[in-house]
Protein backbone atom coordinates (compact mmCIF):
# COMPACT_ATOMS: atom_id res chain seq x y z
CA UNK A 1 0.00 0.00 0.00
CA UNK A 2 3.09 2.41 -0.01
CA UNK A 3 2.29 3.46 -3.62
CA UNK A 4 -1.01 4.63 -2.83
CA UNK A 5 -2.69 8.11 -2.06
CA UNK A 6 -2.42 8.97 1.86
CA UNK A 7 -6.17 9.79 1.42
CA UNK A 8 -6.70 6.07 0.21
CA UNK A 9 -4.18 4.36 3.01
CA UNK A 10 -5.68 6.65 5.75
CA UNK A 11 -9.31 5.96 4.84
CA UNK A 12 -8.33 1.81 4.42
CA UNK A 13 -7.47 1.36 8.02
CA UNK A 14 -10.80 2.32 9.25
CA UNK A 15 -12.09 -0.79 8.09
CA UNK A 16 -9.39 -2.54 10.30
CA UNK A 17 -12.33 -4.87 12.15
CA UNK A 18 -9.65 -7.94 13.67
CA UNK A 19 -10.03 -6.18 16.98
CA UNK A 20 -13.87 -6.77 16.94
CA UNK A 21 -15.95 -9.25 18.35
CA UNK A 22 -17.03 -12.31 15.97
CA UNK A 23 -20.55 -10.78 15.73
CA UNK A 24 -19.35 -7.46 14.42
CA UNK A 25 -16.45 -8.96 12.53
CA UNK A 26 -19.05 -10.39 10.85
CA UNK A 27 -21.00 -7.68 9.62
CA UNK A 28 -17.97 -5.42 9.12
CA UNK A 29 -15.86 -7.82 6.88
CA UNK A 30 -17.82 -7.63 3.84
CA UNK A 31 -17.16 -3.95 3.89
CA UNK A 32 -13.61 -4.25 4.56
CA UNK A 33 -13.43 -6.44 1.53
CA UNK A 34 -15.51 -4.34 -1.15
CA UNK A 35 -13.19 -1.63 0.45
CA UNK A 36 -9.81 -3.46 -0.30
CA UNK A 37 -11.21 -4.91 -3.66
CA UNK A 38 -12.21 -1.46 -5.18
CA UNK A 39 -8.62 0.33 -4.20
CA UNK A 40 -7.14 -2.83 -6.19
CA UNK A 41 -8.86 -2.23 -8.71
CA UNK A 42 -9.40 1.40 -9.53
CA UNK A 43 -6.77 4.44 -9.40
CA UNK A 44 -6.39 6.73 -6.55
CA UNK A 45 -8.43 10.25 -7.28
CA UNK A 46 -11.21 11.72 -5.31
CA UNK A 47 -13.63 9.74 -6.90
CA UNK A 48 -11.77 7.01 -4.91
CA UNK A 49 -11.85 8.71 -2.40
CA UNK A 50 -15.14 9.45 -1.70
CA UNK A 51 -16.82 6.08 -2.59
CA UNK A 52 -14.39 4.66 0.32
CA UNK A 53 -15.65 7.26 2.55
CA UNK A 54 -19.37 6.57 1.81
CA UNK A 55 -18.79 3.06 2.51
CA UNK A 56 -17.16 3.72 5.63
CA UNK A 57 -20.56 5.50 6.65
CA UNK A 58 -22.65 2.71 5.37
CA UNK A 59 -20.22 -0.17 7.43
CA UNK A 60 -20.77 1.79 11.25
CA UNK A 61 -24.14 2.11 10.31
CA UNK A 62 -24.16 -1.97 9.91
CA UNK A 63 -22.21 -2.33 12.66
CA UNK A 64 -24.49 -0.21 14.71
CA UNK A 65 -27.44 -1.74 13.82
CA UNK A 66 -25.71 -4.92 14.83
CA UNK A 67 -25.01 -3.59 18.49
CA UNK A 68 -28.63 -2.59 18.61
CA UNK A 69 -30.04 -5.92 17.55
CA UNK A 70 -27.03 -7.54 20.31
CA UNK A 71 -28.40 -8.91 23.75
CA UNK A 72 -26.87 -6.50 26.23
CA UNK A 73 -24.80 -7.86 29.10
CA UNK A 74 -25.54 -7.91 32.87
Amino acid sequence: MADRHPGTTHLLRYFEHEHLPAHLQAVSRPCAELAQEMTDALPDGPELTAGLRKLLEAKDCFVRAALDTTPKET
